[in-house]
């Protein structure tokens, strides 16, 4: 054998000797079922502690009567026929509902919308892309109350800059109370909700569009169409299983808002109820509801898990179904 052939057959030993101890060092790396469960014990526990038991436990504590902090008879569904018979409950139930309603739909026009068209820009310019992306995911990086209590000062009619910006520029006319009108308060703290979660969707966009190969759209210009067509005609379809997280995120994000409408309208979600949300109604029948809080509120609480958990369902198969018809 001459010295060229010897040295690559030598070499071909040695590489399928090197490409069997990688398949078996990567096989020994794989983790066994127990190994991994004792991974996931710890957070399973705590998902465990502080998710699934206080579900389980406000369900049973809707069924029983409740006097004070004392557990009563078995009544049934008598807590739910309260919850919507009982005034002001059954006004204010429908009344925050809507408000719900309200901060989804403004969330999927501002922040949705918003999130999509800034991942769309910043993916076409690299340079900026990594520094605005970190201005824009900052917000929802601070907590709703911190947000909304420096938003309350931003606001301020007397010495917010707002309205001395306003004031300064010949505006004074739209130096409103924003947080002290009915007419402004919901649409202030929507827009406030939006400015602040606007990187989460924008961060989804961005890594959907990442993933996204160029030459579909490559394709698209080849064949005329221009930048408008080629997005709505090949990336936006792509897009959809993104877009339908999102939106089923923005859902059940929204109508368990608490901590922003309580910073800014306070507990009872003011002015005259104008930002009034279940959570907020939640809060209020636990801590001012009576001798028989725990189980009005269990209630309560056993309704908003059943609405949001029966929509994300359905909502997620609806999306599932639109999006085999048009991919």
């Amino acid at each position: 054998m001459s010295a060229p052939v010897a040295a690559t057959a030598s070499a071909r030993r040695r590489g399928g000797a090197a490409g069997g101890a990688v398949r078996t060092t990567g096989s020994a790396r794989r983790l066994r079922p127990t190994t991994a469960a004792v991974f996931l014990l710890p957070a399973f526990a705590l998902y465990t502690l502080f998710m699934i038991y206080p579900m389980f436990s406000a369900l049973q504590y809707s069924l029983f009567a409740w006097r004070g902090t004392s557990q009563g008879d078995f009544i049934g569904l008598g807590n739910f026929v309260e919850l919507f018979t009982r005034y002001p409950l059954n006004r204010d139930i429908l009344r925050a509902f809507g408000h719900n309603a309200a901060f989804f739909a403004g969330s999927m026009v501002l922040q949705n919308t918003f999130g999509l068209l800034l991942a769309v820009l910043l993916h076409r310019n690299a340079r900026l892309r990594r520094a605005f992306r970190v201005v824009y995911t900052m917000p929802y990086l601070l907590a709703p109350l911190v947000v909304g209590y420096l938003w309350t000062l931003i606001l301020n009619p007397l010495f917010g800059p707002v309205n001395a910006l306003l004031r300064a520029i010949g505006l004074e006319a739209l130096a409103l109370p924003w947080l002290g009108s009915p007419s402004t308060a919901l649409p202030v703290v929507i827009a406030v909700n939006a400015w602040q979660w606007i990187g989460f969707p924008l961060l989804l966009f961005s890594a959907a569009l990442g993933a996204l190969p160029e030459e579909y759209d490559q394709a698209a210009r080849v064949d005329g169409a221009n930048a408008w067509q080629a997005f709505r005609r090949v990336t936006l379809p792509l897009l959809l299983p993104v877009i339908g997280t999102v939106s089923v995120l923005t859902f059940i994000g929204n109508f368990n808002i608490f901590g922003l409408v309580y910073a800014m309208g306070g507990s009872e979600g003011g002015p005259a109820g104008a930002t009034d949300v279940l959570a907020l109604l939640f809060y209020r029948t636990a801590f001012r509801g009576g001798v028989d809080a725990i189980g009005v509120a269990s209630a309560l609480a056993v309704v908003m898990f059943a609405f949001i958990f029966g929509v994300s369902v359905l909502a997620t198969a609806l999306l599932r179904r639109w999006e085999e018809r048009l991919l």
